[in-house]
């Protein structure tokens, strides 16, 4: 195997241009002038044998190897500082850098909170969220683009370690000025002459709906289908339809939309953590991995009480 004998100022001088875009931001940001920094990336270019970046007079941007090396690169300077510093002084020096995957349903309103509690007590701790389907997440932990996902898995892969924490249930959203509002729980049939708004088939909370309902004898006519459950709610908040999502989609104090419970049958998720399968966990996606298994925890506690 050839020799590759590039130093760790090139990795970063690359990360700092991958990320801002620009090599007179990123040479601002490591104090260094654009030629020393254009020169820097030129010659991990030569060392590697292929263009990491195209340059245009405006812009920079990632060739289809530098997107993969820009992943392999941020986790050689992550493994590096764990190597120097390990996990009880990156806490204390609170630097680092997370990527998680997460179902969008958990994006929208869950994972926002835990970043936030969790940036408060490490805000030099940099969080990539990949919000994606549950296979595009499946994906991404597999390829080991995140350290970890947030997700749900109705069959089990010998590849993907799965930490269920969390089971969360599914509602429906309705407007608060919906005349079946003020009930605590409705069965499939009450709504059955709804205008009924769904994810695309795809979408693993669809095919969840699909397969249970199905063995329940239902078969819903969905008068609308989008490809994202942001675009949904905002339907549901027009008063489009009324629409079946996980609770954890909606949250509690919502100003236009209620969720009341699903009965009739019930249908349900096991939420977890996903992780690669013999994979160690960096020192910075362990303790945000902790966190938010905490945080789940908690959910799962409130929600029985």
């Amino acid at each position: 195997m050839r020799h590759i004998n590039f130093d760790l100022q090139q990795l970063q001088a690359f990360i700092a241009v991958a990320e801002r875009g620009s090599f007179r931001a990123a040479a601002e940001e490591i104090h260094l002038s654009p030629p020393a920094m254009s020169r820097r990336i030129e010659k991990l270019e030569s060392i590697i044998g292929t263009r990491l970046l195209n340059r245009t007079t405006r812009e920079v941007e990632l060739t289809s190897v530098g997107r993969v090396f820009l992943e392999r690169a941020r986790a050689a300077i992550d493994d590096l500082e764990s190597a120097m510093l390990g996990i009880s002084d990156i806490a204390t020096s609170r630097s680092g850098r997370v990527t998680v995957a997460c179902v969008p349903s958990a994006a929208i309103y869950f994972l926002p909170q835990v970043i936030s509690s969790f940036s408060a007590k490490y805000p030099a701790i940099r969080i990539r969220v990949i919000d994606e389907s549950m296979n595009q997440t499946l994906q991404s932990v597999l390829s080991g683009e995140s350290d970890f996902g947030i997700g749900f898995m109705n069959t089990l892969m010998p590849e993907i370690k799965f930490e269920s924490i969390h089971v969360d249930p599914f509602v429906v959203a309705m407007r608060r000025d919906h005349p079946l509002a003020n009930r605590k729980a409705v069965g499939w049939q009450e709504i059955a002459g709804e205008r009924l708004i769904s994810v695309a088939r795809s979408s693993g909370n669809r095919q969840l709906l699909d397969d249970i309902l199905s063995k329940a004898g239902l078969n819903p006519n969905f008068a609308f289908e989008v490809s994202h459950i942001g675009t949904l709610l905002g339907m549901v908040e027009a008063g489009l339809g009324v629409a079946a999502v996980p609770r954890m989609a909606l949250p509690a104090n919502h100003p236009t939309v209620v969720g009341l419970m699903l009965r009739k049958p019930t249908i349900s998720r096991s939420l977890g953590l996903l992780s690669k399968q013999g994979a160690t966990l960096r020192p910075a996606a362990a303790m945000f991995h902790e966190h938010l298994s905490q945080a789940l925890r908690r959910r799962k506690i409130a929600a029985n009480r």
